[in-house]
């Protein structure tokens, strides 16, 4: 358990924290209850005057010069979203390299930009400069009255990892509200989210950002089903007033001279961001297709009302859970299962004697049992190694190898030396493999039906199923590691007569197959960064995800300090099912007020 230690906070102090039920307020919309995408067609125009693109739609009013939205308005009531852009300083697009070199596209050093009509709907803005080139394409949906804006960039010297195009100016009483750790609604000027770069969708949840301001707002987000990649940067460090979009290019970056590629809808609401956040939802359920895949869940999943993650494998505590609560509504996420050690010897995956007991007297009493298993991370001197060592996870920056070792209680990387990645087991290597290698899933989803159907289990937990970004070697088998491991919890999924499949993180791609997420406070795996309850009170993801996945908590959630009361109520309301960490029976027959709490609320 050395990865997960459940690491108490030094030197945080929280407010006491009652511990109650979610946010009413944030309660999941009925279905297609908000909005519908199928509304009445209105004649939008986009029209160039003077290098200045003016645009109208039957929702919003918005002006364009040099790239930066200079005005963007809400039709109806007139509300200004943007103040006092920077037109002469500010660059509307950039090239970013290794580092967070940005590049300028803009007219300093000899540049020009040229402003072109193409329809009554669709405007272009060339960008020639002395780095690179551009073009920034600007229409309309009549339909929607989306503002759609497609950016792209290029340049002769290589090593391009993403073009950002920006939106300046944001008026400062917005508030963001994005899908960052399950979802934020922070000031833009906020120290936790300033001059932060979210990568999709690991970090930046789905494509989507929400500005709200006090009767309504204005949104952003991608109608992307092709897995590119994407980033978010929330402001700068001399402005925080900023939102950046990137479209990033697939790694091998070594050679690569161009990004873009992926278009920005951008319209006004009014109301709540619910409205705006419904319809990224119901755009996302049609995109994918997933009304088919909410009715494959198994009936018994909409059952469950309390976890406990990383439960230890003592029997009584089955008996003392069993004496509060019913155990058929109980999630146990159960990681100590192995011969093996933790995080060792993966893809590896045999019962000790004592799991044995544990899950059988589980199963029997009706408990949900799901062992924890491993995604696409394996231990190096596993011979499965020997098979698949050609397909890890590397920078697409640093090429270095992505996965972890640890000595004295802290990472420190994986061994570049062939020899020394084979012989540090007690060191806990372990090496990602990229999950669209056909081989990979074929060898993990034997190893998980095997056990699967020796202990009788009825759900599994794969770790790290959020680990998806850009990688240098990024495409195998025609998939970046975003559709590998969407196909990769499916194939979990259909093992056997079926299993629901749990997963670490919980984002748009994952969410698709999985039935249960783990997922993770706001910068605060083990411990607590300051701040974190200004993180809380926005169940944004449930909305989005919530009809086909559970999600509970992760770690310190045992109520023994204030700051693990915080964590608990935080994690209830971002909608995730009341969770606590345990580590004996006693905790469960004498509760502190904390977990009798989350046992109250699994009963109620």
């Amino acid at each position: 358990m050395e990865r997960r230690n459940f690491i108490k906070t030094a030197g945080y102090s929280a407010a006491a924290t009652v511990i109650t039920p979610g946010i009413v307020e944030n309660s999941i919309p009925d279905k297609y209850s908000i909005v519908s995408l199928q509304t009445e067609a209105y004649n939008s125009t986009v029209k160039v005057t003077d290098n200045k693109i003016v645009i109208d739609t039957k929702s919003l009013s918005a002006a364009i010069e040099k790239g930066i939205i200079t005005s963007l308005k809400d039709k109806k009531t007139g509300e200004e979203f943007i103040e006092k852009p920077d037109t002469s300083n500010f660059r509307a697009l950039q090239l970013l390299y290794r580092n967070n070199e940005l590049i300028n596209i803009n007219e300093e050093k000899f540049g020009s930009t040229i402003t072109r009509q193409l329809s009554d709907k669709k405007a272009e803005i060339i960008f020639n400069s002395w780095e690179g080139d551009g073009v920034l394409s600007v229409s309309v949906d009549d339909l929607t009255g989306d503002l759609l804006i497609e950016p792209s960039a290029y340049s002769s010297r290589p090593g391009v990892m993403a073009c950002r195009w920006n939106i300046s100016g944001i008026k400062p009483a917005l508030e963001l509200v994005a899908p960052l750790f399950q979802g934020i609604k922070l000031k833009l000027d906020d120290p936790l989210i300033k001059n932060n770069r979210w990568k999709w969708p690991s970090d930046w949840e789905a494509g989507m950002a929400i500005l709200q301001s006090k009767d309504g707002g204005f949104w952003i987000h991608a109608r992307d089903t092709r897995y590119r990649f994407k980033a978010l940067q929330t402001g700068t460090s001399s402005d925080a007033f900023v939102i950046g979009l990137e479209s990033e290019a697939y790694g091998p970056l070594d050679d690569n001279l161009s990004a873009g590629g992926i278009c920005w809808r951008i319209n006004t609401y009014r109301g709540d961001w619910k409205v705006p956040a419904e319809k990224y939802r119901q755009w996302y359920w049609q995109a994918y297709n997933l009304e088919a895949e909410e009715s494959k869940r198994q009936p018994w999943i909409n059952d469950v009302k309390f976890a406990v993650s990383w439960c230890p494998g003592k029997p009584e505590i089955l008996d003392a859970l069993a004496k509060r609560i019913s155990p058929k509504k109980v999630l146990l996420h159960f990681s100590d299962w192995r011969t093996d050690g933790y995080d060792e010897n993966y893809p590896d995956y045999f019962a000790s004697e004592s799991a044995k007991v544990f899950i059988k007297k589980g199963n029997e009493m009706g408990f949900h049992v799901m062992p924890h298993f491993n995604s696409i991370d394996m231990d190096p001197s596993n011979p499965v190694y020997a098979q698949v060592r050609d397909f890890p996870y590397r920078s697409v920056e640093t090429k270095q190898l992505q996965g972890w070792s640890w000595y004295n209680g802290k990472v420190i990387g994986v061994p570049e030396s062939n020899l020394n990645r084979l012989n540090n087991r007690d060191k806990k290597v372990m090496v990602k493999i990229h999950p669209g290698l056909s081989m990979w899933r074929s060898i993990l989803g034997e190893r998980i039906l095997s056990a699967s159907d020796s202990l009788m289990l009825n759900t599994v937990f794969i770790d790290v199923t959020l680990c998806i970004w850009n990688i240098h070697n990024c495409i195998v088998e025609t998939m970046a590691p975003t559709e590998g491991m969407n196909k990769l919890i499916r194939h979990v999924s259909e093992l056997g007569k079926g299993l629901a499949v749990g997963g670490e993180g919980l984002n748009e791609i994952t969410a698709q197959g999985l039935s249960f997420a783990q997922v993770h406070l706001f910068k605060s795996w083990q411990s607590s960064t300051a701040g974190l309850e200004r993180a809380g009170k926005c169940n944004l993801n449930e909305i989005l995800f919530g009809k086909l996945c559970k999600t509970f908590g992760y770690s310190s959630l045992g109520g023994r300090t204030k700051d693990e009361e915080l964590r608990m109520q935080i994690h209830l309301d971002h909608g995730a099912v009341p969770t606590v960490t345990i580590r004996s029976a006693d905790e469960i027959t004498n509760p502190n007020p904390a977990v009798k709490k989350m046992l109250e609320l699994g009963n109620g």
